[in-house]
């Protein structure tokens, strides 16, 4: 029995879900713990290199992204990508059990849309259709269509980086999360565009002599560390369960444009199909709202650490002051000098 390229790329894809929504639940735990005895990496801090839940989360989202980038070398990004609405399943149901973030029934129906979103997708997806040479990739890459997305692509990262980072960062989530999705954008292009090579390569058709091949390597590096850093930001600062689904929708949203734009993945589909496919991936992203909007905000940590401060010095003030009876209040605690 034959196993067709597609379906090779969804059980990858799958797989990769379910690594990757491990991944943030074991990172944000460990920056949880290196928050709490350093500097944030909201903050600029970077003592979460030191914890080794941390690791244990970015070796599964190694894992995951490896699963993935294969996956895109058998199957067209608007297949792949959508599916990543599984990692924000696995990631919703255990941060309810471990982080303590609740996944109320809200966000349960959320979760059932994004699976019926995603069936619907797999069953209309288009056969992926596998350029024969790097050449051929990178003339694809160099048509005035795909130059002017990454080209407004680049523009607004450097303006929310260089403008918006400093000033709305720890309290837009967007700031950080549209820095990582229009990145992520160009690394699925790069990634894909790498994995063709590979395979060729491994076919007997030598990629590796192509200057091109290490430029698409050289971007998707560039793109894959800028991500990291922000996510990390994100994570961070903000809940969860609200990072993964919006994540997800700016993610997926861009990458099947750029992958559309430059791969042309609907060229060979009818109305009916493509239309088929939007349906699916609007039901993906109502699930995402459903779910985010079922979930109880965070407290933002900049406020988190002025409270903070303020107890502590009210505590200092108030142990030297003899009277009666003193209540301190923070959050839900009480601590009471007599």
């Amino acid at each position: 029995m034959t196993v067709s390229d597609n379906t090779r790329g969804l059980a990858l894809a799958v797989l990769s879900s379910a690594f990757i929504g491990v991944s943030f639940i074991l990172k944000k735990k460990g920056l949880k713990r290196a928050g709490a005895s350093g500097t944030r990496a909201g903050f600029g801090g970077y003592d979460y290199l030191l914890e080794p839940l941390w690791w244990a989360g970015m070796l599964s989202m190694l894992v995951g992204e490896i699963a993935n980038f294969v996956a895109y070398v058998f199957a067209p990004a608007v297949l792949v990508t959508p599916l990543g609405a599984l990692s924000i399943i696995v990631s919703a149901v255990l941060a309810h059990f471990l982080l303590g973030e609740r996944l109320q029934k809200l966000g349960v129906l959320g979760c059932i849309s994004c699976i019926v979103g995603s069936v619907v997708i797999v069953l209309h997806a288009p056969q992926e259709r596998s350029p024969s040479s790097i050449d051929e990739i990178w003339m694809l890459a160099t048509e005035p269509a795909f130059l002017a997305y990454a080209t407004v692509t680049i523009s607004i990262v450097c303006i929310l980086v260089l403008h918006f980072e400093p000033r709305y960062g720890q309290s837009n989530i967007l700031v950080y999360l549209g820095i990582c999705s229009l990145m992520g954008s160009l690394t699925v292009v790069s990634i894909k565009a790498i994995g063709i090579a590979i395979k060729l390569t491994l076919e007997g058709i030598n990629q590796a002599a192509y200057p091109q091949t290490w430029l698409f390597a050289s971007v998707a590096v560039i793109c894959v560390f800028t991500q990291l850093n922000y996510l990390n930001k994100a994570l961070d600062s903000f809940n969860t369960a609200i990072v993964s689904p919006i994540y997800y929708v700016m993610f997926t949203t861009l990458t099947i444009i750029a992958s559309a734009i430059m791969f042309k993945d609907w060229s060979s589909q009818d109305i009916s199909s493509i239309a088929s496919e939007l349906c699916g991936f609007i039901t993906v992203l109502s699930g995402t709202v459903l779910l985010h909007s079922s979930r109880e905000p965070e407290a933002n940590p900049a406020a988190a650490s002025i409270s903070w401060y303020i107890w502590r010095a009210s505590e200092d003030l108030l142990k030297n002051i003899h009277d009666d009876h003193f209540v301190i209040l923070h959050g839900s605690d009480y601590y009471e000098y007599c």
